[in-house]
């Protein structure tokens, strides 16, 4: 029982991450329906933004993840202007955008690689790994923190969506774009802002990864980011609350395979818990299935 139980909290750190990531691609794919493959990457900018800005700069924690925010919120609107936006202009097949999104993906590791090399930097504590109360069941301060700060941002942004004029533009988008823009609302700005909020929540996931496992390199965001978006498709992609539980499913499914079963193998039985729930249910936990004209 103990050990189910720390490694329940363990699930319960690593799936905030999980859930707080996957926000971002469900955001995305909620308003243009588009896969963000890159968004994975952002994780790895921003990583790289919060440790020269505490590194080099000598900033303290707070500057160092908005100095991250910022970082990230300005690379997902460059993207988003420069990469997707002229595709959806053009009315391009969503293949199109789906190989663009690759590419940047690519563009990104590989730009990052060149320029900072492979080399893994070592990123500096700043949350301390002692446990809050000693004894077999070990709850670290750093899991407080993270399950506490992912809750609070998922209950801001349910609260942006559904009060402000930004918020319902956003939901007006994501039911019917032309008819939005029809009523006035400002279509590229409200992806825009999508984008931004997405990337901005990849940086704060990014700094708390780095918190619990201290290493930034260029393809750290690779697995994560596929992990975050397998955790939205579990949950139901497009679908706030499914990101959330899914990144806890994800996360708790995780670690008690690798506690019952092999370490080797816990992403492979994550992965096959996930193709088990779409041939059962192919929209998601939350998700619900969508009529398209073709």
């Amino acid at each position: 029982m103990t050990v189910f139980l720390n490694q329940l909290i363990n699930g319960l750190h690593v799936g905030s991450i999980y859930a707080l990531i996957a926000l971002g691609y469900t955001m995305v794919y909620g308003i243009v329906r588009l896969i963000n493959f890159a968004h994975g990457d952002l994780i790895m900018v921003g990583a790289y933004a919060a440790l020269f800005c505490v590194t080099l700069l000598g900033l303290p924690l707070l500057f160092a993840v908005l100095g991250a925010v910022a970082v990230c919120a300005l690379f997902g609107m460059t993207i988003e202007r420069v990469a997707y936006r002229p595709l959806r202009q053009r009315n391009a097949p969503r293949i199109s955008a789906l190989i663009t999104a690759i590419g940047v993906s690519f563009l990104l590791e590989n730009g990052f690689q060149f320029v900072f090399s492979a080399t893994f930097r070592t990123f500096p504590t700043i949350i301390p790994a002692r446990p809050v109360f000693p004894g077999d069941i070990r709850l670290p301060i750093g899991t407080l923190v993270t399950i506490f700060t992912v809750g609070a941002l998922m209950a801001s942004l349910t609260l942006f969506i559904a009060r402000t004029k930004m918020g319902k533009a956003m939901r007006a988008v994501s039911e019917d774009m032309g008819a939005a823009q029809l009523m006035g609302v400002n279509v590229n700005t409200t992806i825009s802002v999508t984008f931004a909020i997405g990337s901005s929540l990849a940086a704060i996931g990014s700094v708390l990864y780095c918190a619990a496992y201290p290493q930034v390199q260029p393809y750290m965001g690779s697995m994560l980011g596929l992990k975050a978006f397998v955790a939205a498709v579990f949950g139901g992609i497009g679908v706030i609350p499914g990101a959330m539980l899914g990144g806890f499913a994800m996360g708790i499914a995780e670690m008690l395979s690798k506690a019952y079963i092999d370490s080797q193998i816990s992403d492979a039985v994550v992965f096959g818990i996930l193709i088990v729930v779409l041939l059962v249910k192919p929209s998601g936990i939350m998700g619900r299935p969508e009529n398209e004209k073709v």
